[in-house]
């Protein structure tokens, strides 16, 4: 009688690469040098990209879900209209991705970043960072506070503009379901003028990266809510924007 083989790890279902934009658009001028000279090589996920890194409400600080106040000073907040972005971050079978790492990071409420490179003139809020951090809950769950980003001129075409927008990073049960994208605002007209945007040729890919109003979640007097949810690897994955491997 044969020894019975060792359970094998289920392993990812593969991203669909026709559902993520080229890597190759000459309008986003970056794609150009950035976008692979060679054919991809595919290889199987590890084991430990499957299983790490695991995360823990230990690592956060009691302000990391709040870019309102987590820069301010005391008694002081971030300038800009207030926003409330939650959502739930899913795998590629629909189920949520408990205890995953969600790392935001964004321009303040004039559409600048708080960085040494920055070469926008619109002024720094000294109360904001602009960055924050949450781990999602027993049903995926995850929510953070802010300001609306503002949008903000860049040097890709004569007269171009990103619209408002939030990146995030998201290491879910694995590295293998690492995700790196950006949330825009619904009713944005900014958004079909972005020439990153437009590398994206399927507007249903597009309407995934835009977050609706939320008018259920939003605090009276306070914040309006936007609801962002996120799918992690499968045919429907959250995408990786002019990069399928990620940027």
């Amino acid at each position: 009688m044969t020894e019975p083989k060792p359970a094998q790890p289920g392993g990812y279902v593969p991203r669909n690469r026709g559902w993520h934009p080229a890597p190759y658009y000459p309008p986003y001028k970056t794609s150009v040098k950035r976008s692979p000279q060679a054919a991809l090589l595919s290889f199987p996920t590890t084991l430990s990209e499957e299983t790490g890194p695991v995360f823990g409400h230990g690592m956060l600080g009691p302000k990391d879900n709040d870019l309102v106040h987590n820069f301010a000073v005391d008694g002081q907040s971030a300038i800009g209209p207030r926003i409330v972005v939650h959502g739930r971050v899913m795998d590629q079978a629909g189920r949520p991705v408990r205890g995953a790492l969600v790392e935001v990071w964004q321009a303040n409420a004039g559409g600048r970043y708080r960085h040494k490179k920055e070469s926008y003139l619109a002024p720094l809020d000294p109360n904001f960072g602009g960055c924050g951090r949450v781990i999602t809950d027993e049903d995926g769950r995850y929510e953070f506070r802010s300001v609306q980003p503002g949008p903000y001129p860049w040097p890709n075409g004569m007269n171009d503009w990103r619209p408002s927008h939030i990146h995030f990073s998201i290491f879910g049960a694995g590295f293998a379901q690492r995700l790196i994208t950006q949330m825009y605002f619904e009713g944005d007209p900014l958004i079909w003028r972005c020439p990153i945007i437009g590398g994206i040729s399927d507007k249903a890919a597009i309407e995934t990266l835009v977050a609706p109003l939320d008018m259920g979640a939003t605090l009276p007097m306070d914040a309006r809510a936007y609801k962002f949810d996120i799918v992690l690897r499968g045919r429907r994955q959250s995408l990786f924007e002019n990069r399928p491997e990620g940027m």
